[in-house]
């Protein structure tokens, strides 16, 4: 595997590609811990991890966590059992993959869901500007609450639709693309690499198994317009284990063929339906 900071800001916008937080860092993190974060705060044995990624935003982190724990758990967009740990498995899991972004950077998060990790990038990198995606209205309806909650409106838009209806915007191709637990890697870089920029990346958070999907799938990455995909540590000294981001960059755009036309599309008298996405299997299914 490949360590994110050499080379991360090659093919990509920006010249000096920051840490994992834009905000200035304080010189002892041991020295400048919250005496307490509140129930929503990280555990103590990730309290220095998350004051080291978040900054002077830490506050907002943990108000964010407070969204998650409570309305994101009620409305069905994070489950009980991840309550107690989504510091160390969301939102650190998260915010260490911004030492792979150049400062200024456009982001789209594809599949955004309960803002994993769009939202998590937007409130450790304030210089980030970043459209959400997501085609479920549910979790559109709380991605919009909680950019507004947390003030950041300036910077993050919520977009409810699919990956491939934004193709050729708006917005623009972005510099970079992100993606979290969305599909197999050949699919994902079917609906995200189009929505980057040429010489732009696809950063997609990965588990384990990183290493056999790029293996299984390099040959339909390249028919994509994809480089050769790289897979990078995040968060190495900071977390255990640390984040696994696959990095694709988009070498060349390629004109995807048009897709067939079924007969129930075709039968006027049939419902075409809204906007939807990876939460409409059977749709999917027939990308795949």
């Amino acid at each position: 595997m490949t360590n994110p900071r050499s080379g991360a800001g090659d093919n990509g916008p920006g010249e000096v590609v920051p840490g994992p937080s834009s905000s200035p860092q304080p010189s002892s993190a041991s020295n400048s811990l919250p005496v307490s974060a509140g129930e929503s705060g990280p555990p103590t044995e990730y309290l220095a991890a998350a004051v080291r990624v978040f900054g002077d935003r830490f506050p907002l982190a943990v108000r964010y966590a407070e969204l998650l724990v409570t309305d994101g758990v009620v409305r069905g967009l994070i489950g009980p059992r991840e309550a107690p740990r989504v510091w160390e498995r969301h939102l650190i899991n998260c915010s260490v993959m911004s030492e792979m972004i150049p400062i200024g950077a456009s982001v789209i998060d594809v599949g955004s869901g309960a803002g994993l990790p769009g939202i998590v990038l937007a409130v450790a990198r304030p210089d980030l500007t970043i459209t959400l995606v997501e085609p479920l209205a549910r979790r559109t309806a709380f991605l919009s609450e909680a950019v507004t909650a947390l003030g950041l409106d300036a910077t993050v838009t919520v977009v409810r639709g699919r990956a491939e209806d934004l193709v050729g915007g708006p917005p623009a191709a972005a510099d970079v693309v992100t993606a979290r637990a969305v599909a197999p890697l050949d699919r994902l870089a079917g609906w995200c690499l189009p929505l980057a920029a040429v010489g732009g990346r696809l950063l997609a958070l990965k588990g384990a198994s990183a290493v056999e999907e790029v293996a299984e799938h390099r040959e339909a990455i390249a028919r994509l317009g994809g480089a050769e995909p790289v897979v990078r540590l995040c968060g190495e000294g900071l977390i255990d284990p640390p984040t696994t981001v696959v990095e694709i960059v988009r070498e060349r755009a390629v004109v995807a063929p048009r897709p067939r036309t079924s007969k129930r599309a075709a039968d006027p008298g049939r419902s075409s339906g809204t906007a939807g996405g990876r939460g409409s299997g059977k749709r999917r299914s027939r990308r795949g």
